[in-house]
């Protein structure tokens, strides 16, 4: 064997050990060599080399990932080229205006043209997309012949919402500490890093948000500035912007000044300087993201101004510059007599229209917080004069932390494909997001990251699809979750057909499950503030909205929160429409039912059972389903990673210990409202509820 076959056995082998060793690093990025030889070949065919025009850090990029992808997946070193000239049989990477009339600035083409494949796009970025839009194509074992893809972003600001904290911490973080090292910045450059502006620029995710809204004024001072600018340092090459989440009275508290009313002409000028300063450290910087007169946050309200005096005010400082500002609407008062439900338009309703046009109003899926079924925002559609981005969460803070898995797109689709019927039939949610309903400049998609120092990123190996989920919808709304779990699943654990159906399966049925054993038929938060253990009886707080009976309010009647005329009328917020939709109780979809129905235990459904009867067989469903999770994941055991199969297996042992923990909470408290037996068909649980509380007492080390 010559030295030239000998080193491509060595690749081969080595490669091959590789794939079987794997920790979940890479995440969907595993460029392990594809085992059909003949695909193998007859991608090598194509992709015998890369030209590229130009050295740009971002093209550089792009190049080097088609390099390093190829040689994983094929098995052979691909050269790259300054340029193709007479060669054929290559990949070009093109940046040009010539024949792309219909992509936007940041879309793609992938184009079989003279026997070579040519990615092209109007920027750079676009390009970077386009390559790894190719290289999912191989990984997921597509055809590569007669290429022919365009595909453009449908929203302009693909974001993710970090919150963590400058002690490392992050809050609603369940896969270690914070990925930024901020003691070791800006001398030292984590090398996580890269593989995080690699993996987002993958998904076409084009800015990050680095610290938590709930903010601290030490990110504006000069020395955080300066670690902040190495990291936009990192994620430039990848087309990825840095923003920073503010503390609003950053004037008093680094500044000196004796307020922080946004009116104030000195606390304008500090906001002025302050922003010119951070953009001679960061030429591209994106903008501020704020949470301000929200769950004690400070606010322009403090001093008697409204939201939009507060936005305005960043958004003059930003005017010289290419920054947004994005204004969270996740703003409530303590009112015992108010439904938090109503708050967000109450508060921003009136101020449609009266926004800079730098600013945008960041708006949560749901009306309450994140919940494991919401329905959507009454905001979406009330503000056509507004342009209103929608805000996720990745993160599990509602859907079992990092022991349950949940895959997430259901629940994005849900509210995306929500109807607003604010300009008629076919206004979703995701046609208000995307600018398309009112015309909206700024379109914007956030998702609050679930991402850690864990190796594998996100705790739960499974949880890595929901970031993924999120990035593939925040490009294409349009996408169907089955589409991205089956790519996901493919490109990170198997390609095997057989172990890829029963594992897409899974992810799609694993929401649905959750809701059952956790929260279903429309019942909301049963949580304390750590917002996990099962405490549906909670009921003391600083505030009534923290407490589990503001939402359930199950009494000898019934269970659930009167949202009509005759309750909150918080239906009153939606589109005719919509409320004919969910006004009757009798007609109500019974996913929604307890949102906006107090009903009575007896009642008969449209199931044949009784309300309390239909709320067992939710609870005791889905806590059985666990472990047709289980007997899913068994079935794979040998077509995926060890360690992976290993530690998803372990995790779905506990999540069923806790569905059943949830089931006998729920089941056992609301029995002494419903004096009402559990069904003959369902065992009764084997603890009392007296147990059941001091399990979660312990839990929370009370």
């Amino acid at each position: 064997m010559n030295c030239k076959k000998l080193i491509s056995f060595c690749f081969l082998v080595f490669t091959t050990i590789c794939s079987y060793a794997d920790d979940g690093y890479r995440l969907w990025l595993k460029y392990d060599l594809i085992k059909d030889a003949g695909k193998r070949e007859a991608y090598a065919r194509s992709a015998q080399f890369i030209a590229v025009s130009g050295n740009s850090p971002v093209l550089k990029a792009a190049s080097d990932e088609l390099k390093n992808g190829l040689q994983g997946l094929l098995g052979k070193s691909v050269p790259v080229l300054a340029n193709a000239g007479n060669r054929t049989g290559g990949i070009i990477l093109a940046v040009t205006n010539t024949g792309l009339p219909t992509l936007n600035a940041e879309g793609y083409q992938i184009k079989s043209q003279s026997n070579n494949i040519v990615i092209s796009g109007k920027t750079e970025s676009a390009v970077l997309y386009g390559a790894f839009a190719l290289l999912r194509q191989l990984q997921t074992l597509q055809p590569m012949a007669n290429l022919a893809l365009t595909s453009s972003p449908k929203v302009r600001y693909r974001m993710l919402n970090h919150w963590d904290n400058p002690n490392a911490t992050i809050e609603r973080g369940y896969a270690g500490e914070s990925l930024w090292k901020w003691y070791e910045l800006p001398e030292r450059l984590d090398p996580r890093y890269r593989d995080y502006a690699r993996a987002n620029a993958s998904l076409g995710i084009n800015a990050t948000v680095v610290n938590n809204v709930n903010a601290s004024s030490r990110f504006l001072t000069t020395e955080y500035l300066h670690k902040v600018a190495a990291l936009a340092g990192v994620f430039r090459q990848y087309g990825i912007r840095v923003y920073l989440s503010i503390y609003f009275p950053a004037p008093k508290t680094i500044g000196g000044l004796k307020t922080a009313d946004p009116l104030d002409p000195e606390v304008r000028k500090w906001w002025a300087d302050k922003t010119k300063e951070i953009y001679s450290l960061i030429p591209d910087f994106g903008g501020f993201l704020v949470k301000a007169n929200s769950e004690g946050e400070p606010g322009p309200q403090d001093y008697g101004r409204n939201h939009a005096d507060g936005a305005n005010m960043l958004a003059e400082a930003l005017k010289p510059y290419d920054g947004i500002v994005l204004w969270r609407a996740f703003v409530y008062k303590a009112d015992p007599k108010a439904d938090r439900f109503k708050a967000a338009l109450e508060e921003f309703g009136d101020l449609d229209g009266k926004f800079d046009k730098k600013v945008i109003v960041q708006v949560k899926n749901g009306p309450i917080d994140f919940q494991p079924r919401e329905p959507f925002s009454p905001l979406f559609g009330k503000m056509p004069k507004t342009p209103l981005a929608v805000e996720f969460q990745i993160t599990q803070e509602y859907l079992g932390f990092a022991t349950h898995m949940v895959y997430e797109a259901p629940l994005f689709k849900e509210c995306l494909e929500s109807d607003t019927y604010a300009k008629g039939k076919g206004t979703t949610v995701a046609k208000v997001v995307d600018g398309s309903a009112f015309g909206y400049e700024l379109t914007a998609m956030a998702g609050v990251a679930n991402t850690g120092s864990d190796r594998n990123w996100t705790g739960h190996p499974m949880a890595q699809a929901n970031w993924y989920a999120f990035g593939r919808l925040a490009w294409d709304h349009t996408l169907s979750s089955e589409a991205i779990a089956n790519e996901w699943v493919t490109m990170t654990l198997t390609t095997e057909p057989k172990a890829v159906k029963p594992i897409t399966d899974m992810m799609l049925k694993s929401r649905d499950i959750y809701v059952n054993y956790n929260t279903p038929m429309g019942l909301s938060r049963p949580w304390t503030g750590v917002h996990f253990a099962p405490e549906p009886w909670q009921n003391r707080s600083p505030r009534p909205d923290w407490t589990a009976v503001y939402y359930h309010r199950a009494d000898s009647v019934g269970i659930g929160f009167d949202r009509t005329a005759k309750g909150s009328d918080a239906l009153s917020q939606y589109a005719p429409a919509v409320q004919q939709q969910w006004n009757n109780p009798e007609t109500c979809p019974l996913p929604y039912l307890l949102w906006f129905h107090h009903v009575a235990w007896t009642k008969k459904l449209s199931t044949g059972r009784s309300l309390w009867d239909e709320l067992c067989t939710h609870f005791y469903t889905g806590a059985d389903s666990v472990i047709w999770m289980q007997k899913q994941w068994n079935q794979v055991k040998n077509e995926i990673d060890p360690e992976t199969y290993t530690n998803v297996a372990a995790r779905l042992q506990t999540q069923h210990k806790e569905a059943i923990w949830w089931r006998d909470a729920w089941v056992l408290y609301l029995q002494e409202y419903a004096r009402q037996p559990i069904p003959a068909s369902y065992k009764k649980p084997d603890r009392t509820l007296d147990d059941v509380k001091k399990l979660v007492d312990v839990y929370l080390m009370r």
